[in-house]
């Protein structure tokens, strides 16, 4: 089990005080405080030099869309299949470290100024568990709301399609928050759902019936 040293706990403490108090000025990633706002920067400067597009997806996206007590220590993005290879090449020459990728898992480098890893969500990539792999895969950056060269959020939907598609406890429990905080959103992103997959549609349905409860108790 990690050991959590008064510093890091100062750190998280501080970090939420930020988030918390700073929200409606955080409109995006580059906006965000600390540490987190230089890895993104340094993610964006990759970007420019490539020409390529990306989405932030994970934690920090479900932060933005409304679950503000949902923080990661990790940022992940979406990139082309086709622009994955070159982005390590550059990012390990611009300050980022390319860390070993095993067998079945998605690449990852780490920002050596800040210590934050960084997971690539590969386009065409099947999430889910080996018990329950996902009837889909992950879509190319520009269908989850990535435009220009500069990091932005996913959009909402295409963040719950990847969560439901993920199929982890967490990501159901970020779905159901996720619903509870954009009553306004549903049928659009329902909609969305079914013209993926029927099943990702039930799975909102049960997830908006769960949310609902919450809402309720």
């Amino acid at each position: 089990m990690a050991t959590v040293s008064l510093e890091s706990l100062t750190d998280r403490l501080e970090l939420c005080d930020q988030l918390f108090f700073g929200r409606d000025k955080m409109l995006t990633p580059q906006d965000l405080p600390g540490r987190y706002g230089r890895v993104i920067k340094a993610i964006d400067h990759v970007l420019e030099s490539m020409a390529c597009e990306s989405v932030i997806a994970g934690g920090w996206a479900v932060w933005f869309h409304g679950y503000e007590g949902r923080m990661t220590q990790d940022v992940d993005i979406a990139l082309a299949a086709d622009r994955i290879e070159e982005f390590m090449r550059v990012a390990g020459v611009a300050g980022f470290e390319v860390l070993p990728q095993k067998p079945g898992r998605w690449p990852k480098v780490r920002h050596k100024e800040t210590g934050i890893k960084v997971d690539i969500l590969p386009e065409g990539a099947q999430p889910g568990t080996p018990a329950r792999p996902a009837p889909t895969t992950i879509p190319h950056p520009t269908k989850l709301g990535a435009s220009g060269t500069k990091l932005r959020y996913i959009d909402l939907a295409p963040l719950i399609e990847l969560k439901l598609a993920a199929g982890r406890p967490q990501d159901e429990a970020d779905v159901a928050k996720l619903i509870l905080e954009n009553p306004d959103r549903i049928a659009a992103i329902r909609q969305h759902l079914a013209s993926v997959h029927a099943s990702y549609a039930a799975a909102f349905d049960r997830l908006v019936g769960r949310a609902q409860e919450q809402r309720d108790e």
